[in-house]
Order: C-alpha cells, then sequence, then structure tokens
C-alpha cells in the first residue's frame, strides 16, 4: 500500500501524479517553512529544496518539527533527515543565508518558490529574483494573530521594524492554521494553475481570500 494511499484516495491518481515531481524551493526551515515542508512531503511532493542557515533554538520547539537532542544542528539538514527517515524523501537543504547576489545560485530555476523568511531583507531578495526570473512564487507570513498566503505579484515585503526581534508573540494554532491554508493553495496551483490568495486571523478563526 503506498504512503499516500488516503492522499491519492482524495486527491485522485491524476493529481497526484502532478504532485509527485513538481520542483518547489522552500526559503525557510523555521515555524512556516519546516511545517510546510513537512505536509508537502507528506502530501505527496518528492522534488523539494530547503534554504535556511539558522541553527535549531530551544525557543523553537513548540512551533516548529523539531527535538530536544536536535538543538544546536541546522535546520535544514535535521528537516532533511527526518523527512528521508519517515518517507524516503530526499530534501535537497541548502544551510546557507539567501542574499540578492546568491538567490540565483540557491533557488532551482524551474521551481515554485514559497518564501518563509522572517525578515524583510530576505523576503525582497527572494520576491525581486523571483519577479526577475519570472518565478512563481507564494509569500506565506506571520504578525500576531494575523497570517498570509499571498503570491508575488500581490504581495508587498513588509518594513523591516520588527526584523531580528526574538521575542514574539506566536499560537501554535495559528502556525497550523496558516501551513495548511498554504499547502492547500500550493495543491492548488500544482493542479489546476490558479493562485489564491489568502488571509487567516486566529481570533475569530477567519480564513479570507484577498483581493
Amino acid at each position: 500500500m503506498s504512503i499516500f494511499f488516503h492522499e491519492q484516495l482524495y486527491r485522485t491518481s491524476e493529481i497526484m501524479a502532478k504532485i509527485k515531481d513538481f520542483s518547489i524551493t522552500i526559503c525557510g526551515a523555521g515555524a512556516l517553512g519546516a511545517n510546510i515542508t513537512e505536509n508537502l512531503a507528506r502530501s505527496g511532493f518528492t522534488n523539494l529544496k530547503v534554504i535556511d542557515r539558522d541553527r535549531i533554538e530551544e525557543r523553537n520547539l513548540s512551533t516548529q518539527p523539531y527535538y530536544r537532542s536536535d538543538v544546536g544542528a541546522f535546520k535544514a539538514k535535521i528537516l532533511a533527515n527526518s523527512l528521508y527517515r519517515a518517507l524516503g524523501v530526499n530534501v535537497d537543504a541548502q544551510t546557507k543565508e539567501l542574499t540578492a547576489t546568491n538567490a540565483a545560485q540557491l533557488i532551482s530555476s524551474n521551481s515554485l518558490v514559497i518564501d518563509t523568511f522572517d525578515n524583510s531583507i530576505a523576503r525582497k531578495a527572494v520576491k525581486d529574483y523571483c519577479e526577475k526570473a519570472h518565478l512563481s512564487c507564494l509569500h506565506v507570513g506571520l504578525a500576531g494573530d494575523y497570517a498570509e498566503v499571498i503570491w508575488n505579484q500581490e504581495y508587498r515585503v513588509p518594513s523591516p521594524a520588527n526584523d531580528d526581534v526574538c521575542d514574539y508573540p506566536l499560537a501554535r494554532n495559528l502556525v497550523t492554521l496558516a501551513v495548511a491554508v498554504a499547502c492547500e493553495t500550493i495543491v492548488t496551483f500544482v493542479a489546476t494553475g490558479k493562485q489564491n490568495n489568502f488571509t487567516v486571523t486566529l481570533a475569530d478563526l477567519a480564513i479570507q481570500s484577498y483581493h
């Protein structure tokens, strides 16, 4: 029986075939990026690359799929190892900082790009490169009890005022809700080519289309 037996019953064999080899580059392996990568891999995606320079800290453990024994290790490497053990999926882990000067080398030229970075400089580098390279790019971000899932042409890079702030509030349920919306948006895009934009608010459990 296939690992993806239940997913295939829901999606159909045709969509699962599209999903299997579809190339996706995930920028960031934190609360959003790591959970999105795991969700995609467990949904049948096997052609995944993750870019993240950071190492795991204890404060990451409540919102990210890592263990206490992983603290101090590179997020991207641990995530790749975990998904290989769980599913046999080979995730291409890049433990480098993505910048405007190396974006072309790090981002796969034929991939869908998912931006989950937590700082405006990196987000702008991804946005600008994808515009220049004509790559589809989905930005997923969090702030307070708000999340957004927005394609590149509608996306605005947030102010860098709160960049590098470590003690921000973050509810695990908002993370998982945003991840679910993002991953369903990705599957819809792969299956139909349609690009849907959404906003999510935790306080009222509202998921709304963004125009």
